[in-house]
Order: structure tokens, then C-alpha cells, then sequence
């Protein structure tokens, strides 16, 4: 559905390390750096970029706004949030798990990237859930 999403840094070098790490763990290369020094993770699905402002004024995060990523198992939603703490992202929301809302059951993670992004890695779930709890 989208063609790209950006977001902004007051960190390159940090930054790009963050997301190096939080994509390997969802299957994406790590990010190329454009003669104009922003950073690109190029999938079949769309790009991801981050840049300093060109405007020179400071990044800021977007207060209500969220960049998810679609992951393979529940496994790798897992992988993504945990090496997403380990390389400096804080965790927010509630911890990973399964959330139901109107596309059905899915299990998530969110966690801020060091600049304050919020993100979110999903996979949808393909089978009932069993509940860990004895009936």
C-alpha cells in the first residue's frame, strides 16, 4: 500500500545501527547509504528511509503515529523486539503478544526506535489460539 516511509534522526550512525540490527531480524539487508548520507532498506514490499531533517531544524517523533513491519512468525516478531532492545530502542505498549482487533488476531511488539519512532512488528495469526491456562 505505500510506496515508502521516512523518518528522521538526530543520529545517523546510531540510528543506522538500530535498524541494521531490527531488520536483519525480519529478513530485510541492511541499508544503503545515498550520495545525500540518508539510509534505505529496499524490500519487494516498499522502502524504508532514514534521514537528517533537510530543513536542518532537529528530528522530532510523530505523537500518534506508528511504522509497522510485517514479520514471518511470531518467532520473529520475538527476535525484532528483543535485538531492538539490545541496540538501544525502549520498549512501549504493552509487552508482545496477541492483539484482536478488526483484521483479526495478530501478534505484535511495539517498541521506540533511539530517536523516538514508534514501531511495531505483526504477523497475523493463521490458527486458533490455544490458551496456556487449564479449563
Amino acid at each position: 500500500m505505500y510506496s515508502h516511509i521516512v523518518v528522521g534522526t538526530n543520529n545517523m550512525t546510531r540510528a543506522k545501527s538500530f535498524y541494521d540490527k531490527v531488520m536483519a531480524e525480519l529478513g530485510n539487508p541492511e541499508g544503503v547509504i545515498d550520495p545525500q548520507g540518508r539510509c534505505f532498506y529496499i524490500s519487494k514490499t516498499g522502502t524504508f528511509g532514514i534521514t537528517t531533517p533537510i530543513d536542518g531544524a532537529p528530528a522530532s517523533h510523530a505523537n500518534g503515529g506508528t511504522i509497522g513491519f510485517q514479520a514471518a512468525s511470531n518467532e520473529a516478531v520475538d527476535a525484532w523486539f528483543k535485538t531492538g532492545l539490545e541496540a538501544g530502542g525502549t520498549e512501549c505498549e504493552d509487552p508482545p503478544g496477541i492483539r484482536t482487533n478488526m483484521f483479526g488476531k495478530l501478534y505484535v511488539a511495539y517498541l521506540r526506535d533511539p530517536d523516538g519512532n514508534k514501531l511495531c512488528a505483526l504477523c497475523p495469526m493463521k490458527s486458533p489460539v490455544k490458551s496456556p491456562v487449564k479449563e
